[in-house]
C-alpha cells in the first residue's frame, strides 16, 4: 500500500492493481446514505463545515472509511435522523445500502458500518404548518354553523 489512504485492490492473475482513494469511497457512501428513507443529513467535521463555508460541496461528509490490522474495510458514519423515524429499521437499511452500494462500485466488502446517531431532525417546513393549519380548517364548517345559531336573528 503507497499511503494509508488508499485502497489497493489487487489481480493476482495479471500482477495489476487498482488504488482507491478512501475519500472516493466516503463520497460513495455519502451520497448513498442520503437516499436512505429517515436519514435527515450527514454531519461532517471541521474540513467539511470550512469546505461549506466557502461554497464547496463536501459529498462524504459524516463518513470515515479506515483499514483494521488484518486490511478489512471499517466506516462509521455519523447521521441525523428525521424525527418519528423508527432508528434501528433505518440504521439497518443504511448499512445495507452502504454496503451494497460500496460492493457494487467499488467489489469492495465492508467489514464494519458503525451508524453513529447524532441527533434528529423535526420538520420545520412551511407545508407541515399548513397541515396543521388545514385540520382546523375540516372544522371551519361547524364553528360557523355555531357562529350563526348563537347569533339573534333581526
Amino acid at each position: 500500500m503507497a499511503d494509508s489512504s488508499k485502497i489497493v485492490l489487487d489481480d493476482k492473475n495479471n500482477g495489476e492493481e487498482i488504488e482507491i482513494d478512501s475519500s472516493v469511497l466516503e463520497v460513495i457512501m455519502g451520497i448513498a446514505a442520503e437516499k436512505v428513507d429517515g436519514v435527515a443529513a450527514m454531519h461532517g467535521n471541521v474540513k467539511s463545515g470550512i469546505n461549506r463555508v466557502l461554497g464547496r460541496e463536501n459529498r462524504g461528509k459524516g463518513i470515515v472509511i479506515k483499514l483494521d490490522d488484518d486490511h478489512n474495510l471499517i466506516s462509521d458514519v455519523y447521521v441525523s435522523f428525521e424525527a418519528g423515524s423508527y432508528v434501528p429499521k433505518v440504521a439497518m437499511d443504511l448499512q445495507k445500502s452502504l454496503r451494497q452500494q460500496v460492493l457494487q462500485m467499488t467489489d469492495l466488502v465492508l467489514k464494519e458500518i458503525n451508524v453513529h446517531v447524532t441527533g434528529l431532525v423535526f420538520p420545520d417546513d412551511p407545508e407541515e404548518q399548513q397541515d396543521n393549519r388545514g385540520t382546523s380548517q375540516l372544522f371551519s364548517d361547524i364553528d360557523e354553523k355555531s357562529k350563526n345559531e348563537s347569533t339573534p336573528e333581526s
